[in-house]
């Protein structure tokens, strides 16, 4: 059988580990987008570099104790809702809300700014907790793993093991935990949203049928929006009713054969150890800005702070991507391969040449930037341009001194001239 682990409000509840009196209150995790990172006035910022992370997050320089650090200067409420508790819930306060509506709906909601190097070390330390207690493990977010426990525990003790294991979890790092139990990985996650809040919830073999009967496709993980329009051309709205009409699915071919195996519990992926990250990215919102020097000054600051983060994972990427937001929902979005040796000076050359010829919309405003390198290759000169590995290879070794300067002293210890 196979476990889902499902952290309950997780960054809620990290929280709650330190202070015992947002407990049984509604409580909210979030706030503004960090963009303190654009100002020109001088601070020591640096980067987290939790073993748990799944992304580096700059840490944050809102101070957790300013009542309501959510507001701008001009006393706007800003931001979203990160995770809400479930007294927050019972008001209709949601993840990805604004603040301001939140607000609205609870008054008394009482909002956290994120710690995320607290939610990194929690995690990191539960999974080592789960790789001793269980024999395979994979974890598949922050707040989710999986543990295959097949052929080491029995299936009629495996209510109580579940039990067993979410009680200590709560013992151990006082968190709130739910589980869900089946043959298969995607069964068990659908089952945990039976299990919550807190409990367990077991789906034996012969029970599949009767427990997917009834519930709505859009229920289960990997059904996005297009397969629920193409599933409702069909009239098929339940999972059951996905089950009872196989040869649609078989006629879909490899597409449509997974899904109906993962929906039936037939046939499903094994656990995976987590593999190294395959991209790492950056990216803010802001109110709108017009003019495109100040957005590429913003640029080049992600940019710095990307390729920072690229050297303390000690890794090459090929692959370089921008999204580009602007008001009015229109977005732009353009990806850039390369053979070349990663250097911060290439990096921010070329991310400002993919916004020029990406910048669909000169004349709107813009009010959101993201920035990605992916497709890590090893280091090995064979492996790159060698035209260009020479004058690479310096870049390199002085992008190498800058960062450990930046590691000591802050990442904005050294600046371009045009982000000032």
């Amino acid at each position: 059988m196979i476990l889902h682990l499902d952290l309950d409000c997780f960054f809620v509840s990290a929280h709650r580990t330190r202070d015992k009196s947002l407990m049984k209150i509604p409580t909210a995790v979030g706030g503004r987008s960090n963009l303190n990172i654009f100002s020109k006035t001088k601070h020591r910022r640096v980067v987290s570099d939790s073993n748990g992370a799944f992304v580096s997050s700059i840490v944050s320089e809102q101070d957790p104790n300013t009542q309501e650090y959510f507001k701008d200067e001009n006393g706007r409420i800003r931001g979203i809702i990160t995770t809400s508790s479930y007294e927050a819930r019972a008001f209709g306060v949601k993840t990805a809300m604004s603040v301001n509506e939140a607000l609205r709906l609870c008054p008394h909601l009482k909002m956290i700014a994120p710690d995320y190097p607290l939610y990194h070390e929690l995690s990191y330390k539960l999974l080592q907790f789960l790789e001793y207690e269980t024999p395979q493990v994979e974890q598949f977010s922050i707040d989710e793993y999986f543990a295959d426990v097949t052929g080491w525990v029995e299936d009629k003790d495996i209510e109580a093991f579940a039990k067993n294991l979410k009680d200590k979890i709560e013992k151990i790092f006082d968190l709130p935990i739910s589980i869900g139990v089946a043959k298969s990985k995607y069964l068990s996650k659908l089952a945990t949203e039976y299990a919550k809040p807190h409990g367990v919830k077991v789906v034996f073999e012969d029970e599949v049928n009767d427990f997917i009967k009834d519930i709505p496709i859009e229920k289960f993980p990997g059904i996005g929006q297009g397969y629920q329009l193409r599933l409702r051309a069909h009239n098929i709205r339940t999972l059951g009713q996905i089950r009872e009409k196989r040869h649609i699915f078989y006629a879909w071919k490899k597409p449509g054969i997974q899904l109906y195996n993962r929906v039936c519990g037939i046939k499903d992926f094994v656990l995976e150890k987590k593999a190294a990250s395959k991209s790492i990215g950056i990216g803010r919102s802001f109110d709108p800005i017009n003019n495109r020097q100040e957005i590429k000054r913003r640029i080049i600051i992600l940019a710095r702070y990307l390729a920072f983060l690229v050297f303390k994972k000690k890794v090459n990427p090929q692959t370089f991507f921008i999204k580009i937001k602007y008001e009015f929902d229109s977005k732009s979005k353009s990806n850039f391969s390369t053979n070349r040796l990663f250097s911060e000076k290439f990096f921010k050359d070329e991310i400002l040449k993919m916004f020029d010829a990406n910048d669909m919309h000169p004349t709107h405003s813009i009010i959101q930037l993201n920035i990605t390198v992916s497709n890590f290759m090893e280091q090995k000169m064979d492996s790159f341009n060698l035209l260009e590995y020479e004058d690479d290879l310096k870049k390199r070794q002085l992008n190498n001194k800058l960062n450990e300067l930046r590691e000591k002293f802050g990442v904005d210890i050294i600046k371009n001239a045009t982000e000032l």
